[in-house]
């Protein structure tokens, strides 16, 4: 075989597996996006899958949360600006380093918000399933679809306020040494007591901040 034959093969073999290469991308861009007639491409629905969902509004993750009372993320306002709730605050009661009276009043406001919470969070999971049905069946007009919005609108209002307003008891009940220190504990602020500003005398610092 002459050199040139040898370097023609050479060439071809590494035509077909750049051509095999090419080949691959396109077809693993093709199960990515795909193009509608005017020639645009796009990328499917991030709801993708949602649709097997008996509740399309709620996954399985919300719908056990919300059935065991949990917080559900809608008491952030109060937790993320300094304000505890019962259930971590009953978590961290050995840090915090609760008294009997403390630990008798924080869970006797966690029992009677749960025990709000289980029953006004089944209000919202039935209101929002019977949203998601009207449209499921097609048995919805314009005035069954406001009143629908309302209903479930009006029941996770109501499950919020459960949960936020025990954010305005359970402070009442701590120092305001155990809000700060929860505060450290759930990661929202920097230990004072290791962590002086700049400029402040550090043993006058300590003391305002009751460091051991």
């Amino acid at each position: 075989m002459t050199f040139c034959s040898h370097n023609k093969m050479r060439k071809n073999k590494m035509f077909t597996i750049s051509l095999a290469a090419f080949c691959l991308a396109l077809g693993l861009s093709a199960q990515i996006t795909w193009s509608d007639s005017s020639g645009h491409t796009h990328a499917p629905s991030p709801y993708k899958g949602f649709q097997s969902r008996t509740i399309k509004s709620l996954s399985d993750s919300d719908i056990e949360e919300i059935r065991q009372g949990r917080g559900w993320g809608l008491a952030l306002p109060a937790e993320l600006n300094g304000l505890p709730g019962p259930a971590h605050v009953l978590e961290l009661q050995n840090e915090l380093e609760l008294s009997e009276k403390q630990l008798s009043e924080i869970q006797n406001i966690f029992d009677e918000m749960r025990t709000e919470a289980i029953a006004k969070g089944e209000t919202l999971i039935q209101a929002e399933l019977a949203l998601s049905q009207a449209f499921e069946t097609r048995d919805i007009d314009q005035a069954r679809l406001a009143s629908l919005i309302d209903a479930a609108a009006n029941a996770r209002a109501e499950l919020r306020y459960v949960h936020l307003s025990r954010h305005l008891m359970t402070p009442e009940v701590l120092t305001p040494h155990q809000t700060q220190l929860y505060m450290v504990l759930r990661g929202y602020q920097e230990d004072p007591c290791t962590s002086v500003p700049e400029g402040h005398d550090e043993s006058m610092w300590r003391k305002h901040n009751n460091c051991s």
